[in-house]
């Protein structure tokens, strides 16, 4: 069973689809005692950052979600929902994050290319990872094994202070952050999602863990 927090940030049914579609069961929680029984918790979110903590607070999921990262089983954040798991972001100063990994969560700053950065973008997988495993035979042969092209919408990206966990990185204007994963808490800036095969690989690799 693959749980998905519902908080009320964005694309839930379009990352409950696909899951579905590879054949795993789901189910929208947006309560205390779901999340702390999950064994597969996924965090989407589509917005902004203070909303989404303010989200989480309101329904009083920001302890358990905490709690939960620390228990050693597997936790997904995609795109805002990654976000959320840094300690602040410069898109809402003075608003804390969950902290479950160490660093902030920056803006993009470039005058010459368009933001926010949406679109296909490669990827370039920097470590061993398990979420980001088996990527190579997806591209139809049109990137390297370590650089799948995967889909992003954000204006914002994660800087964690440990280089240690960024499992991929992305160019745009400047090299950032488009994976980490830290024992078995990981999350992608890019949608898989919206990914297409690369994507649903990746899902699949979480829901297998």
């Amino acid at each position: 069973m693959i749980v998905i927090v519902d908080y009320g940030m964005g694309n839930l049914r379009s990352v409950e689809k696909a899951f579905v579609k590879l054949g795993y069961e789901t189910c929208l929680v947006s309560d205390t005692a779901s999340v702390a029984r999950a064994n597969k918790l996924v965090v989407p979110g589509v917005g902004a950052f203070g909303d989404a903590m303010k989200g989480l607070a309101a329904r009083g999921l920001t302890e358990p979600l905490r709690q939960y990262a620390q228990s050693g089983r597997p936790m997904l954040g995609i795109c805002l929902g990654m976000q959320i798991f840094f300690e602040h972001s410069e898109e809402d100063p003075g608003i804390k994050g969950l902290g479950i990994m160490r660093g902030c969560v920056k803006r993009f700053r470039m005058t010459d290319l368009k933001i926010p950065h949406m679109g296909w973008n490669n990827i370039i997988i920097t470590t061993s990872s398990r979420l980001l495993a088996d990527l190579g035979t997806l591209n139809g042969g049109t990137a390297p094994k370590s650089e799948p092209y995967v889909y992003f919408v954000h204006s914002y990206y994660v800087a964690p202070d440990d280089p240690a966990v960024i499992a991929a990185t992305a160019d745009y204007g400047i090299r950032f952050a488009a994976a980490v994963e830290s024992g078995a808490v990981m999350g992608t800036q890019f949608h898989p999602e919206k990914s297409q095969a690369v994507g649903l690989k990746i899902l699949k690799n979480f829901a297998r863990l």
